[in-house]
């Protein structure tokens, strides 16, 4: 069998995402780190095998896949044989999971991802009020649907789920999540922390490096 090779960054969100996907699922994965502090995802050789230059990125033999919702959706579809739970193959229920993983796409992690870069990359010295107003709407979203079930789509857990948690744990000290605004969204945190494949380690070093980098950022001004 080819060994899966992921490249990756263990500070990335997207990039645990599937790690924690592939764990859970028993898939072996080889991984090869890719700094994106030091941009490594625009040497010449990375955006000829990714010209997105994104990480995570998949390699599975002749195949390159990128994109974490993808690589997640292909690690499934490939590699589980009789879980129809993670990414169910009914079509309603598969679209509930889709509209969870646009979500985390464009309400959690890319207003996360615009507001962190702001301070890694442009020396804000502070960070966005508007976009951290931004993610707790997001939150009150969550709530809302936790209200109705245990998961994000349902009664089980689906790879919507694990997505949103590697996001969610890269950000939550900076959007609080407040107990009495969104107890079910924290009892949903607190379950999917407990997973065997939940590892914070990536997440906590991100939130201190952009937790040190507005200290150098306040202190040059």
């Amino acid at each position: 069998m080819v060994k899966l090779v992921l490249y990756m960054d263990p500070l990335s969100a997207p990039s645990r995402a599937v790690i924690y996907l592939a764990k859970h699922i028993g898939v072996e994965l080889e991984y090869r780190i890719v700094n994106l502090s030091k941009r490594e995802t625009l040497k010449p050789e990375f955006i000829k095998l990714n010209p997105m230059h994104t990480v995570p990125t998949l390699v599975d033999g002749s195949e390159v896949i990128y994109d974490s919702h993808a690589i997640c959706a292909y690690l499934v579809e490939k590699y589980t044989f009789n879980d129809d739970k993670l990414y169910p193959k009914d079509l309603v229920k598969r679209a509930m999971v889709n509209a969870i993983l646009h979500f985390d796409s464009c309400d959690l992690f890319s207003p996360m991802r615009s507001m962190y870069v702001q301070v890694l990359y442009y020396d804000s010295h502070e960070l966005c009020r508007t976009t951290i107003a931004s993610i707790q709407q997001a939150w009150l979203s969550m709530e809302r649907l936790l209200a109705k079930h245990a998961y994000l789509c349902g009664e089980h857990m689906t790879i919507a789920d694990i997505c949103c948690v590697a996001t969610i744990s890269a950000v939550d000290s900076n959007a609080p999540i407040e107990e009495k605004a969104y107890p079910k969204l924290l009892d949903w945190l607190k379950r999917m922390r407990a997973m065997p494949f939940y590892n914070d380690d990536g997440a906590e070093a991100l939130k201190k490096r952009i937790v040190e980098k507005l200290a150098e950022n306040r202190k040059a001004m």
